[in-house]
């Protein structure tokens, strides 16, 4: 299989750029960048790749054709960008993919959505709009968008939410300021992440058209309040004050996500990491880089 990746230099895309090169004899792997990308998660792997900065949209499959697009590349907005920004990486270019793969026989189109209401911020509400596109342009290719929660894991980026708690853990701040944390997610680790969209791959091989939507998490729901005392366990830490209703909840906040990966479920794919193997690990890392 030869796919053209999109976000191969974050965390989940260099994940999932690792599992494909060296596990999957076959599978060819072209990664869509920019010339001053940061390519240290992924210097280690051979794969070919454009600088999306210094050719047209159309030399990308002038000499080269793909099975599958993987739309990885994600603007979270944590940096104060302008709308205008993040919707240039979360709908302006996948929708380019979109169209080019239409035109030059791509037969899957997998992108990375969140399971967040559009509402929430500028970030959950361009991923819903390209979510219509998806819909749109399903009678002429297999489009599958992944619903994520929160995902995490060892190498994540220190503006993540599980990585910030756990760095400040480990270096026993005096206090922590946090929402009340009555408001439950599913954490879902790294690798199964990467697992579950490896599955979606090898299932949707020989299925031409069509648009399906998979949630992605373990399927087990914690509040926050109970996920941050549990990481500050795993950290050993018993001196940061966890002060609970410091700060207030953000505007549209959903209170309760639950995830049914009953369909995921059934093309083979479950759960391997639980919320206490998971974080146990993540720590680990962390202590190692950081020599804490």
């Amino acid at each position: 299989m030869r796919i053209l990746m999109t976000g191969a230099t974050g965390f989940l895309g260099s994940k999932l750029l690792e599992r494909l090169v060296e596990q999957f004899d076959g599978y060819k792997v072209t990664v869509i960048k920019r010339s001053f990308s940061n390519i240290k998660r992924i210097s280690h792997l051979k794969f070919d790749y454009f600088d999306i900065d210094q050719i047209k949209f159309s030399e990308l499959f002038k000499e080269k054709r793909y099975d599958a697009i993987v739309h990885c590349a994600t603007n979270y907005g944590r940096n104060h960008e302008k709308s205008s920004e993040i919707i240039e990486s979360n709908l302006v270019l996948p929708l380019k993919l979109l169209e080019l793969g239409v035109s030059h026989g791509v037969q899957i189109f997998i992108n990375t959505d969140t399971i967040l209401d559009k509402n929430v911020s500028d970030y959950s509400l361009s991923k819903k709009h390209f979510r219509n596109w998806l819909e749109k342009f399903s009678d002429r290719i297999n489009c599958i968008n992944l619903s994520l929660e929160h995902f995490y894991g060892p190498g994540d980026n220190d503006s993540k939410f599980v990585t910030d708690i756990i760095r400040k853990l480990l270096m026993n701040v005096p206090s922590l300021d946090l929402t009340e944390g009555n408001q439950t997610r599913d954490f879902i680790y790294i690798d199964d992440v990467v697992s579950a969209i490896v599955v979606l791959l090898l299932k949707n091989q020989n299925k031409s058209t069509g648009y399906s939507n998979f949630d992605i998490g373990s399927g087990d729901s914690i509040s926050i309040k109970e996920f941050v005392s549990l990481v500050k366990k795993h950290c050993v830490n018993d001196s940061t004050f966890l002060n609970f209703g410091a700060i207030p909840y953000r505007i549209n906040e959903p209170m309760q996500v639950k995830v049914d990966t009953s369909e995921l479920n059934k093309l083979g794919w479950k759960c391997n990491w639980n919320i206490d193997t998971g974080l146990i690990q993540t720590i680990k890392f962390e202590r190692k880089i950081n020599l804490i």
